[in-house]
């Protein structure tokens, strides 16, 4: 048998059991992606790279990946980002998007079960994003929805002043910070004795800053127990796709 030709069948027998993420990025501006696979999960493509606009990237996962994906923002040569930072680098390899950063979150099942995803803004936000299962078909919305997560609006242009983040310059807004991330307190983060959704809920609150994310955003995550038009769900098999675009 020809090598080139077995070569190339091992590669498609592999990719059958997996699952494949097109990044895109729609942006006019160069993005970096960062990817963090969830405890016991890679960092796909090592954590992280550059894509230009207009461009998408392919990357593949093994069935059950979990983890997150994130942009960064005007970064230099080694790695240092004006937003999601993720310690200097280009590959983040295991680091976290530092906040505030818009979020795509996955997780993929197992054979034929559910996946889960959605977009999250808990974290504040940096890029407007969405999260599309490739293909988008009626058959498999018998089921289970498979419907789009995103946040279209750029809620940088409207960030409440103490919310935002400037740029470098000190005049354009480059990120909304939530009120967890600016804050830090048990309330605002849903922690200690506010982390069941009947104590994290925005009589907890100081201010319902979650409602101006929400507002703008109804299908994203706006606070941790905001769950009910956020999350979404779709078949999981290695026909089901899932494309993950930056300023869609």
């Amino acid at each position: 048998m020809d090598f080139t030709f077995l070569l190339f069948f091992v590669q498609m027998a592999a990719v059958t059991k997996a699952h494949m993420f097109r990044i895109t990025n729609n942006c006019s501006f160069t993005v970096w992606p960062g990817i963090q696979g969830n405890p016991g999960h890679k960092h796909l493509e090592n954590g992280g790279f550059m894509l230009e606009p207009y461009r998408t990237h392919l990357v593949i996962s093994s069935r059950n990946w979990t983890g997150r994906i994130w942009g960064r923002t005007n970064c230099n040569s080694k790695g240092k980002c004006e937003t999601g930072d993720c310690g200097s680098k280009i590959q983040c390899n295991g680091n976290r998007g530092v906040p505030p950063l818009s979020l795509a979150e996955i997780e993929l099942s197992k054979v034929d079960e559910v996946d889960f995803y959605y977009v999250s803004l808990v974290d504040g936000f940096n890029l407007p994003i969405k999260i599309r299962p490739v293909p988008f078909s009626d058959s498999m919305k018998n089921d289970t929805n498979c419907q789009l997560a995103y946040c279209f609006s750029n809620l940088n242009s409207r960030c409440p002043a103490k919310l935002s983040v400037k740029a470098a310059n000190g005049f354009s807004v480059v990120a909304c910070k939530s009120a967890c991330t600016l804050f830090n307190t048990k309330s605002d983060c849903c922690q200690g004795v506010y982390t069941t959704p009947k104590t994290c809920n925005r009589s907890s609150w100081p201010k319902n800053y979650p409602a101006y994310f929400k507002s703008a955003c109804p299908y994203a995550y706006s606070y941790p127990f905001d769950d009910t038009s956020s999350i979404h769900t779709c078949q999981g098999n290695a026909k089901t796709k899932y494309h993950v675009i930056f300023c869609p």
